[in-house]
């Protein structure tokens, strides 16, 4: 009976020694799907804002910068090299949503800034030349 008993004991120690049953394994994997299915959506939205962040902070250094141009040299840039060709720009930021620096839309207009402004009109604002809506629901195009 004793010898029975220690056999039944190392039967059971070799099993549990020999790894996991297919019902742990499977419970382990739900878990991580489940987990997953959780993180995912976050890491993109979180991702989707990270680029959106970029994207206003470029236009609004855009901007910053062709109302420096426009101001320094009395009449406004005719084209967004302008501002690299005059060293306000290294060179023009990439758009985070079309990988590219030559996507961005200039605005242009034929109304003068301020009254010391010589020539015509050039570019008063810039938009992203990205197609998709941003998180809030309006057009990268129309920031």
């Amino acid at each position: 009976m004793v010898m029975t008993l220690q056999r039944r004991l190392q039967r059971l120690r070799a099993r549990r020694a020999a790894g996991f049953t297919l019902i742990e394994m499977i419970m382990v994997i739900a878990i991580i799907g489940i987990l997953l299915a959780l993180a995912v959506p976050n890491y993109r939205t979180t991702v989707q804002s990270a680029r959106e962040a970029v994207l206003r902070d470029d236009l609004f250094q855009l901007r910053s910068l062709i109302n420096q141009y426009t101001l320094d040299k009395q009449q406004a840039p005719q084209s967004l090299d302008d501002l690299v060709s005059a060293g306000y720009l290294r060179q023009l930021p990439v758009d985070p949503f079309t990988n590219s620096s030559s996507t961005w839309q200039p605005v242009t207009s034929d109304t003068v800034m301020s009254p010391d402004q010589t020539g015509g009109g050039g570019i008063v604002d810039v938009h992203s030349g990205a197609s998709g809506v941003g998180l809030d629901g309006t057009p990268y195009s129309s920031w």
